[in-house]
């Protein structure tokens, strides 16, 4: 089967594109640049923004479906450049699809779009957790957009499915990690709010693993054609046990060090009205949505996606973790 990978050269888009190739798929990934590692995997790409309707419906040309994993992450940037990647890049990837007859979508999506300020979750589902609101981040918000066109997409014509992997981990990270790892050897990271509150992760080959059985599973009419799914290594633990984890696994201090919710929040507000007068292109160390979500217990059952899906992790996290620990010591030793 020919399927289009958007965002192949990213951590969740490599391991997508690799476990396609693996499982006999023709594989195509729609990129802004050009990945050596696709090329090695023999996987075709083709360079554009996804915000150039033409492109995107080019790229869709001959595709039996569509994995749509690319979007623009993270905490900072302007709403219009969010706008661009997340909202109307999917809407031109749902139009492609309509133009050229594909019939599966398999959208990343995120439980961002459910986030309400420091209101817990704790095992929540797709059907009982509703959409957040007054979103203090343009990631979330235009996250939120994105899925309900996803999911209002869906017809006899065209099958689509959101997944919401919570906090990818593992090795070939190249934006988590290694920030927390910089900062916690910069004695600059601290736990927010005390680091007790639980949170789901997802170690990488279990949340590429949820989108195959999601892309197995779906068609019209199926169980999870129109849904959304939380995908997670369903096993929630404190931030701080998390954290020191990966840490540890890096080679990396651990952190103990904290700093009171209230005090995070200012700070965020503060950098949030301060970095676009400075000119600043990068994140901010805090702002008032990482300060909710770094101290605010959210955790999300797996049943929906095990019944719907057939989704059930396969690597735990001490199991990721030893396989991290070997990957930072294999590059050590290099």
């Amino acid at each position: 089967m020919k399927i289009l990978v958007t965002g192949g050269g990213g951590f969740l888009g490599h391991a997508l594109c690799r476990g396609l190739v693996e499982r006999g798929h023709e594989v195509v990934s729609f990129n802004r640049g050009h990945y050596r590692s696709l090329d090695a995997l023999g996987v075709r790409q083709i360079q554009g923004d996804l915000a150039h309707a033409e492109a995107v419906t080019a790229a869709c040309a001959g595709m039996e479906a569509v994995f749509h994993n690319a979007a623009k992450a993270g905490a900072w940037g302007s709403d219009e450049s969010y706008r661009l990647a997340n909202v109307v890049g999917t809407d031109n990837v749902i139009a492609g699809c309509r133009a050229h007859g594909v019939g599966r979508l398999v959208y990343t999506s995120t439980p961002s779009v459910t986030h309400r300020a420091t209101r817990p979750v704790e095992g929540g589902t797709a059907e009982t957790v509703p959409y957040g609101e007054n979103f203090k981040a343009p990631y979330a918000a235009t996250k939120t957009i994105a899925e309900k066109a996803v999911l209002a997409a869906n017809d006899a014509d065209l099958a689509t499915v959101a997944l919401r992997p919570r906090l990818i981990w593992g090795p070939g990270d190249q934006q988590i990690l290694p920030r927390l790892v910089s900062r916690a050897k910069a004695g600059r990271l601290r736990f927010v709010g005390g680091g007790r509150n639980l949170i789901d992760t997802t170690y990488i080959d279990n949340a590429a693993l949820a989108h195959f059985r999601a892309f197995e599973h779906l068609a019209p009419g199926a169980a999870c054609a129109g849904k959304a799914y939380f995908i997670s290594n369903g096993e929630p633990k404190p931030v701080r046990e998390i954290i020191n984890g990966l840490l540890r696994a890096a080679g990396a201090p651990e952190v103990d060090k904290t700093i009171p919710f209230r005090a995070a929040y200012a700070i965020g507000a503060v950098c949030e009205a301060v970095w676009p007068l400075l000119g600043r292109q990068d994140e901010p160390p805090m702002t008032r949505f990482l300060a909710e979500q770094l101290s605010t217990t959210h955790w999300y059952s797996m049943a929906p996606a095990t019944r719907d899906i057939g989704y059930a992790p396969q690597v735990t996290i001490d199991e990721g973790l030893r396989r991290l620990a070997a990957t930072y010591a294999g590059e050590t030793s290099a």
